[in-house]
Protein backbone atom coordinates (compact mmCIF):
# COMPACT_ATOMS: atom_id res chain seq x y z
CA UNK A 1 0.00 0.00 0.00
CA UNK A 2 2.84 2.52 0.82
CA UNK A 3 4.18 1.72 -2.32
CA UNK A 4 1.07 2.68 -4.43
CA UNK A 5 0.78 5.94 -2.18
CA UNK A 6 4.67 6.49 -2.79
CA UNK A 7 4.14 5.94 -6.32
CA UNK A 8 1.17 8.15 -7.26
CA UNK A 9 3.11 10.79 -4.96
CA UNK A 10 6.30 10.67 -7.53
CA UNK A 11 3.83 10.68 -10.61
CA UNK A 12 1.83 13.77 -9.05
CA UNK A 13 5.50 15.48 -8.46
CA UNK A 14 6.11 15.14 -12.17
CA UNK A 15 2.84 17.55 -12.79
CA UNK A 16 3.90 19.89 -10.41
CA UNK A 17 7.61 20.99 -11.89
CA UNK A 18 8.20 23.81 -14.18
CA UNK A 19 9.14 21.84 -17.00
CA UNK A 20 5.74 20.55 -17.33
CA UNK A 21 3.98 24.12 -16.97
CA UNK A 22 6.86 25.52 -19.07
CA UNK A 23 7.61 22.49 -21.97
CA UNK A 24 3.36 20.80 -21.54
CA UNK A 25 1.29 23.83 -20.85
CA UNK A 26 3.29 26.82 -21.71
CA UNK A 27 4.28 25.41 -25.74
CA UNK A 28 0.74 24.32 -26.13
CA UNK A 29 -0.86 27.76 -24.78
CA UNK A 30 1.60 29.21 -27.14
CA UNK A 31 0.51 26.97 -30.12
CA UNK A 32 -3.21 28.32 -30.12
CA UNK A 33 -2.51 32.00 -29.20
CA UNK A 34 0.55 31.50 -32.28
CA UNK A 35 -2.36 29.89 -34.69
CA UNK A 36 -4.67 32.49 -34.12
CA UNK A 37 -2.71 35.40 -34.43
CA UNK A 38 -1.17 34.49 -37.54
CA UNK A 39 -4.95 33.14 -38.73
CA UNK A 40 -7.49 35.50 -37.82
CA UNK A 41 -5.95 38.49 -39.79
CA UNK A 42 -6.26 36.93 -42.93
CA UNK A 43 -9.59 35.34 -42.50
CA UNK A 44 -10.55 38.41 -41.40
CA UNK A 45 -9.53 39.80 -44.74
CA UNK A 46 -11.19 36.74 -46.92
CA UNK A 47 -14.39 37.52 -45.22
CA UNK A 48 -14.06 41.08 -46.10
CA UNK A 49 -13.14 40.24 -49.57
CA UNK A 50 -11.86 43.93 -50.46
CA UNK A 51 -11.95 45.11 -54.22
CA UNK A 52 -8.39 45.71 -53.85
CA UNK A 53 -7.01 41.98 -52.99
CA UNK A 54 -9.28 40.05 -55.49
CA UNK A 55 -6.67 40.34 -57.88
CA UNK A 56 -4.10 38.41 -55.54
CA UNK A 57 -7.06 35.28 -54.52
CA UNK A 58 -4.82 32.33 -55.78
CA UNK A 59 -8.23 30.32 -57.17
CA UNK A 60 -9.81 33.58 -58.29
CA UNK A 61 -13.31 32.86 -56.62
CA UNK A 62 -15.03 34.36 -53.11
CA UNK A 63 -14.04 32.33 -50.38
CA UNK A 64 -16.13 30.71 -47.96
CA UNK A 65 -15.63 31.93 -44.65
CA UNK A 66 -18.74 31.89 -43.80
CA UNK A 67 -19.48 28.46 -44.17
CA UNK A 68 -16.29 27.26 -42.21
CA UNK A 69 -15.82 29.30 -39.89
CA UNK A 70 -17.45 27.85 -36.46
CA UNK A 71 -16.39 24.35 -38.18
CA UNK A 72 -12.80 24.69 -38.37
CA UNK A 73 -13.17 26.75 -34.91
CA UNK A 74 -14.97 23.98 -33.09
CA UNK A 75 -12.54 21.30 -34.52
CA UNK A 76 -9.60 23.40 -33.20
CA UNK A 77 -11.39 23.72 -29.85
CA UNK A 78 -11.78 19.74 -29.91
CA UNK A 79 -8.74 18.71 -31.79
CA UNK A 80 -6.39 20.82 -28.91
CA UNK A 81 -8.46 19.35 -26.11
CA UNK A 82 -8.10 15.61 -27.16
CA UNK A 83 -4.31 16.80 -27.08
CA UNK A 84 -4.45 18.30 -23.81
CA UNK A 85 -5.36 15.23 -22.35
CA UNK A 86 -2.29 13.29 -24.62
CA UNK A 87 -0.19 15.36 -22.95
CA UNK A 88 -1.55 14.12 -19.46
CA UNK A 89 -1.19 11.02 -20.79
CA UNK A 90 2.16 10.97 -22.04
CA UNK A 91 4.40 13.87 -20.08
CA UNK A 92 5.69 10.69 -17.67
CA UNK A 93 7.08 9.64 -21.18
CA UNK A 94 7.98 13.04 -22.65
CA UNK A 95 9.61 14.15 -19.35
CA UNK A 96 12.49 11.99 -19.84
CA UNK A 97 13.40 13.48 -23.12
CA UNK A 98 15.82 15.83 -22.84
CA UNK A 99 13.71 19.13 -23.35
CA UNK A 100 14.99 21.06 -20.77
CA UNK A 101 14.78 24.57 -19.31
CA UNK A 102 17.96 24.93 -18.39
CA UNK A 103 20.44 27.63 -19.77
CA UNK A 104 20.10 29.37 -23.15
CA UNK A 105 22.25 27.60 -25.91
CA UNK A 106 24.65 30.03 -27.65
CA UNK A 107 22.55 31.74 -31.18
CA UNK A 108 23.83 29.77 -33.77
CA UNK A 109 23.36 26.39 -32.03
CA UNK A 110 19.35 27.56 -31.44
CA UNK A 111 19.55 28.19 -35.85
CA UNK A 112 21.53 25.16 -36.57
CA UNK A 113 18.91 23.05 -34.85
CA UNK A 114 15.87 25.18 -36.08
CA UNK A 115 16.97 24.52 -39.81
CA UNK A 116 17.38 20.67 -38.55
CA UNK A 117 14.24 20.74 -37.28
CA UNK A 118 12.42 22.49 -40.54
CA UNK A 119 14.92 19.27 -42.62
CA UNK A 120 13.36 16.47 -40.50
CA UNK A 121 9.90 17.72 -40.14
CA UNK A 122 9.22 18.59 -43.89
CA UNK A 123 10.69 15.14 -44.71
CA UNK A 124 8.18 13.21 -42.12
CA UNK A 125 5.32 15.41 -42.93
CA UNK A 126 6.29 14.41 -47.03
CA UNK A 127 5.46 11.08 -46.55
CA UNK A 128 2.99 10.87 -43.46
CA UNK A 129 1.41 12.78 -45.98
CA UNK A 130 1.13 10.90 -49.34
CA UNK A 131 0.39 8.05 -46.70
CA UNK A 132 -2.71 9.55 -45.72
CA UNK A 133 -3.90 9.90 -49.53
CA UNK A 134 -3.78 6.03 -49.70
CA UNK A 135 -7.23 4.69 -49.98
CA UNK A 136 -8.13 3.66 -46.53
CA UNK A 137 -6.79 6.75 -44.29
CA UNK A 138 -8.10 8.78 -47.11
CA UNK A 139 -10.94 8.03 -46.78
CA UNK A 140 -11.17 7.76 -42.74
CA UNK A 141 -9.03 10.19 -41.65
CA UNK A 142 -7.86 13.02 -44.13
CA UNK A 143 -11.01 13.05 -46.11
CA UNK A 144 -11.79 15.49 -43.38
CA UNK A 145 -9.09 17.94 -44.54
CA UNK A 146 -9.89 17.84 -47.71
CA UNK A 147 -13.39 19.22 -47.27
CA UNK A 148 -11.66 22.59 -48.02
CA UNK A 149 -10.62 22.89 -51.51
CA UNK A 150 -10.80 26.74 -51.50
CA UNK A 151 -9.15 27.69 -48.03
CA UNK A 152 -9.08 30.04 -45.78
CA UNK A 153 -6.91 30.65 -43.02
CA UNK A 154 -8.64 29.57 -40.12
CA UNK A 155 -9.09 25.88 -41.89
CA UNK A 156 -5.03 25.35 -41.24
CA UNK A 157 -5.96 23.36 -38.21
CA UNK A 158 -9.46 21.49 -39.61
CA UNK A 159 -8.88 18.23 -39.84
CA UNK A 160 -9.33 14.62 -38.24
CA UNK A 161 -8.44 14.25 -35.01
CA UNK A 162 -5.75 11.32 -35.76
CA UNK A 163 -4.34 13.69 -38.02
CA UNK A 164 -3.31 17.01 -35.25
CA UNK A 165 -2.04 14.20 -33.02
CA UNK A 166 0.29 12.77 -35.76
CA UNK A 167 1.50 16.37 -37.10
CA UNK A 168 1.93 17.30 -33.40
CA UNK A 169 3.73 14.49 -32.49
CA UNK A 170 6.10 15.28 -36.00
CA UNK A 171 6.51 18.90 -34.16
CA UNK A 172 7.84 17.57 -31.24
CA UNK A 173 10.01 14.92 -32.68
CA UNK A 174 13.03 17.42 -34.04
CA UNK A 175 13.36 19.13 -30.75
CA UNK A 176 12.96 15.80 -28.62
CA UNK A 177 15.56 14.46 -30.47
CA UNK A 178 17.99 16.60 -30.27
CA UNK A 179 16.97 17.98 -26.30
CA UNK A 180 15.99 21.30 -27.25
CA UNK A 181 15.68 24.51 -25.23
CA UNK A 182 12.05 25.36 -24.43
CA UNK A 183 12.89 28.93 -26.16
CA UNK A 184 14.29 26.95 -29.15
CA UNK A 185 10.81 24.93 -28.52
CA UNK A 186 8.46 27.78 -28.76
CA UNK A 187 10.50 29.51 -31.46
CA UNK A 188 9.59 26.37 -34.12
CA UNK A 189 6.02 26.45 -32.63
CA UNK A 190 5.51 29.65 -33.71
CA UNK A 191 7.16 28.91 -37.03
CA UNK A 192 5.44 25.82 -37.73
CA UNK A 193 1.95 27.71 -37.32
CA UNK A 194 2.74 30.45 -39.61
CA UNK A 195 3.28 28.13 -41.44
CA UNK A 196 -0.34 26.64 -40.87
CA UNK A 197 -1.72 29.83 -41.32
CA UNK A 198 -0.29 31.30 -43.96
CA UNK A 199 -0.25 28.25 -46.37
CA UNK A 200 -4.07 28.28 -46.02
CA UNK A 201 -4.33 31.70 -46.67
CA UNK A 202 -5.82 32.13 -50.00
CA UNK A 203 -4.00 34.87 -51.18
CA UNK A 204 -1.09 35.64 -52.87
CA UNK A 205 0.11 38.89 -52.30
CA UNK A 206 3.63 40.02 -52.64
CA UNK A 207 4.37 42.11 -49.46
CA UNK A 208 3.01 38.81 -47.22
CA UNK A 209 5.63 39.32 -44.22
CA UNK A 210 6.02 35.51 -44.76
CA UNK A 211 7.76 35.63 -47.83
CA UNK A 212 10.52 37.06 -46.39
CA UNK A 213 11.33 33.38 -45.02
CA UNK A 214 14.40 31.57 -47.02
CA UNK A 215 12.63 29.09 -49.19
CA UNK A 216 8.99 29.55 -48.53
CA UNK A 217 7.36 29.06 -51.29
CA UNK A 218 4.08 30.91 -50.03
CA UNK A 219 0.52 29.96 -49.90
CA UNK A 220 -0.03 29.26 -53.65
CA UNK A 221 2.17 25.89 -53.16
CA UNK A 222 0.04 24.55 -50.67
CA UNK A 223 -3.12 25.80 -52.14
CA UNK A 224 -2.48 23.75 -55.14
CA UNK A 225 -2.94 20.96 -53.06
CA UNK A 226 -6.49 21.71 -51.53
CA UNK A 227 -7.09 22.44 -55.23
CA UNK A 228 -5.89 19.32 -56.77
CA UNK A 229 -6.30 17.09 -54.21
CA UNK A 230 -2.89 15.38 -54.96
CA UNK A 231 0.84 16.61 -55.26
CA UNK A 232 2.58 19.13 -53.23
CA UNK A 233 2.58 17.41 -50.20
CA UNK A 234 5.69 19.04 -48.29
CA UNK A 235 4.85 21.07 -45.72
CA UNK A 236 7.32 24.02 -46.46
CA UNK A 237 10.34 22.70 -48.28
CA UNK A 238 9.10 21.62 -52.24
CA UNK A 239 12.49 19.51 -52.84
CA UNK A 240 10.83 16.29 -51.87
CA UNK A 241 7.57 16.81 -54.78
CA UNK A 242 10.35 18.29 -57.21
CA UNK A 243 12.43 15.23 -56.55
CA UNK A 244 9.65 12.53 -56.63
CA UNK A 245 7.59 13.88 -59.38
CA UNK A 246 4.33 14.87 -57.33
CA UNK A 247 3.84 18.27 -57.94
CA UNK A 248 0.11 19.03 -58.05
CA UNK A 249 -1.47 19.25 -61.67
CA UNK A 250 -0.75 22.96 -62.80
CA UNK A 251 1.61 23.73 -60.26
CA UNK A 252 4.76 24.51 -62.11
CA UNK A 253 2.66 26.16 -64.93
CA UNK A 254 1.81 28.51 -62.30
CA UNK A 255 4.96 29.28 -61.14
CA UNK A 256 6.11 29.90 -65.00
CA UNK A 257 3.94 32.14 -65.93
CA UNK A 258 4.29 34.33 -62.37
CA UNK A 259 8.05 33.85 -63.75
CA UNK A 260 7.21 35.10 -66.97
CA UNK A 261 5.15 38.13 -65.41
CA UNK A 262 7.97 39.06 -63.36
CA UNK A 263 10.16 39.08 -66.54
CA UNK A 264 8.28 40.21 -68.42
CA UNK A 265 9.63 43.74 -70.29
CA UNK A 266 7.29 46.95 -69.65
CA UNK A 267 4.85 47.95 -72.57
CA UNK A 268 6.16 50.55 -74.69
CA UNK A 269 3.98 53.89 -74.08
CA UNK A 270 1.10 54.25 -76.92
CA UNK A 271 1.92 58.27 -76.52
CA UNK A 272 4.43 59.66 -79.28
CA UNK A 273 6.35 62.49 -78.60
CA UNK A 274 6.45 65.95 -80.38
CA UNK A 275 9.95 65.97 -81.13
Amino acid sequence: MDGAINGFEKLLAMYQEPRFFLIGIGSMVLSITAFLTFALPWTWIAYKNPEALKKYRIQGKDIPVKRWWWPSVQRFAFNNLVSFGGLLVMWPLVSRSGLHIGPLPPWYVVIGQLLFFILLDDFLYYWMHRALHTRWLYKHVHAVHHRITNPCAITGNYMHVVEFLATSTLVFTGPTLVGAHVVTLWIWILFRQLEAADGHSGYDVPWNPALLVPFYKGPVYHDFHHRRFFGNYAGFLDYLDRLFGSYAKGYTDYRRGESSRKTAAPRPSSESSVG
